[in-house]
Formats: C-alpha cells, structure tokens, sequence
C-alpha cells in the first residue's frame, strides 16, 4: 500500500480498487500489470486539490490551462494497446497531469513526457517526484516534434488530438515499437496503434474517442 507524504495509508486505495473492476475490468481491460499499475497510483494526486475527491470517478477532468486528465478507462486501454514491458523507454506526447507517465512508470517503462505548456509541466514533475517516479523526465516543449534527444524509443504514446501521426514520432521509435495515438479531426479521433515494420507504419484502428487538441508543429495551430 502506497503511503503520503505524513505516512498515513492512502484513504483512496479500496476507490481505485474499485474503479479497476467497475471502469477497466468490466470493458475489456485484461492486461493484470496495466490494472495494478492502475491500482497502485494516486490519481487524486494529479489533479487539483478542489477535484481530488472525484479523481476514481468515470470522465475526464479539468487540470487548469484549458487541458485534462484522461478518463480512467482510456488511460489504460492506450498503455494496454501500447504493450508495455520493463526497462524500455516510452515517450509520452502531453504529459498534462504526469498521471500517465506515472502509469507507465509502474510498469517498470522509463518515461519521457513532453508537455507544452510549462505551469503544466512543472506541476507534473514535482509530482511525480514527490511520489518517488525517478524514472520519469518531463520536458517542456513541442511534443510533436517528439524528443530527439532521448530517442530511439520502444513505445509513444499520444495524450492529445493529433491530425496525423507525426513524421518525428516514426523517425524516433524503434524498429517493431508502436506508437499509440488519438488521430483525427478537433472534434473527434480515432484510437490508432501503429507498429514499425521495416521503416513503414503498420496502423489498425481501435475505439473512437475525443481527446483537447495537440498544439505544435505537427500538430493543430494554436
């Protein structure tokens, strides 16, 4: 059981025990490593003080800036399609919240978040390191440009709207990883997992969904 920062018991673990069964468990999600790491996060500590008590509920919700913390649920079908397995190294495309990069970091992943927006991503990473994620770096900057200097990358994943599956993503993923990503319209994507197959996107489509949009070069204008 994880414990906060006064060494108390997290009041919250039977909320996300809870939320995995009733939110993950009863649509499919069946990755065990994907729903203890589900379990093993705070995601009350993501969010901001005044929502905290909502955090296990089913929905997005607000984090400031005009940006979100993804539905529960959503969350783990994108680290489950992505396919995670121990010392590999994902970037994560908006990191928003850190709540994802922290996900993915309880499945033993090496995470690099990329968040545009620097109050976000300043948060983010005093977060997570205060919950102890040392193998999770956040940057700011344009994460549609990816981030070359980490790279190459066994996974990315894509927290945000993106028109297309950007060119610096492929260039910075390995050959055989997979990229995970919300593509399509400003008003309405397509869950898309694309796979690197001798230089060449092999993508497949999953669920709908809609997610605020990426801003950045390769992404919508702002």
């Amino acid at each position: 059981m994880r414990e906060n920062d006064n060494g108390h018991a997290d009041k919250y673990l039977n909320a996300r025990r809870r939320m995995a069964e009733r939110q993950l468990v009863a649509r499919g999600i069946k990755d065990e490593r994907v729903l203890s790491a589900i379990v093993a996060v705070p995601r009350h500590e993501f969010m901001p003080p005044d929502l905290q008590a909502d955090a296990y509920l089913d929905g997005a919700m607000s984090i400031g800036e005009g940006q979100t913390i993804s539905q529960p649920y959503m969350v783990a079908l994108m680290v489950e399609l992505l396919e995670v397995e121990p010392g590999q190294r994902i970037l994560e495309v908006g990191a928003g919240s850190g709540y994802q990069a922290a996900v993915l970091a309880e499945m033993g992943a090496e995470v690099y978040g990329i968040e545009l927006i620097p109050a976000l991503a300043n948060r983010a990473a005093a977060v997570l390191a205060r919950l102890g994620y040392e193998q999770v770096h956040i940057i700011t900057g344009d994460g549609s440009k990816g981030y070359a200097e980490a790279a190459p990358y066994d996974g990315i994943i894509v927290a945000a709207a993106t028109p297309a599956i950007s060119p610096a993503w492929v260039e910075q993923l390995r050959e055989g990883g997979r990229i995970v990503a919300p593509v399509g319209s400003l008003h309405h994507q397509m869950c898309m997992v694309a796979r690197k197959v001798n230089g060449e996107m092999k993508v497949r489509e999953n669920i709908g969904c809609v997610f605020v949009p990426l801003l950045g070069e390769y992404g919508w204008n702002e």
